[in-house]
């Protein structure tokens, strides 16, 4: 007689894990900061390391580690992760913005606001069409 397994495959895990191993290391504040302001906009760290040119595993050292940054990396870091640099260091706090799109959507609109005007409405047409369809299902 052949033995099976009973347990699901999956068990245990979804979308929402972690990737790798947490750290046994605390954050500093300024990592803290760092790392709230990433997850606000939506990025990984990957993504912002892309942005700046460095590795993944450097970018991960400055959310873990007390480090040195040069100036023009603190500048793309304040644009990559719209905050300003007071906040980064403590002083400040988050840029609030007006109950509008988070992370990827907020990315898209804001390239949107960069298109010519006549592609912006083309894409605004789009959505509103779409948007009412789905308030449309739900009613």
């Amino acid at each position: 007689m052949q033995a099976f397994s009973v347990k699901p495959q999956n068990a245990g895990y979804d979308a929402d894990m972690q990737i790798g191993r947490p750290s046994k290391r605390p954050r500093t504040p300024f990592g803290e900061r760092l790392f709230a302001a990433r997850t606000v906009t939506g990025l990984s760290q990957a993504q912002v390391a892309e942005q700046l040119g460095i590795s993944q595993t450097a970018y991960a050292d400055w959310e873990r580690y007390s480090v040195a940054l040069r100036p023009d990396q603190i500048e793309k870091l304040t644009e990559i992760l719209n905050v300003t640099v007071e906040h980064l260091f403590g002083k400040d706090v988050v840029k609030q913005h007006s109950g509008g799109p988070t992370g990827r959507a907020r990315r898209l609109f804001e390239a949107v606001s960069k298109l010519p005007r006549a592609q912006q409405q083309h894409v605004l047409t789009v959505v509103e069409a779409f948007v009412e369809k789905k308030a449309a299902a739900r009613a």
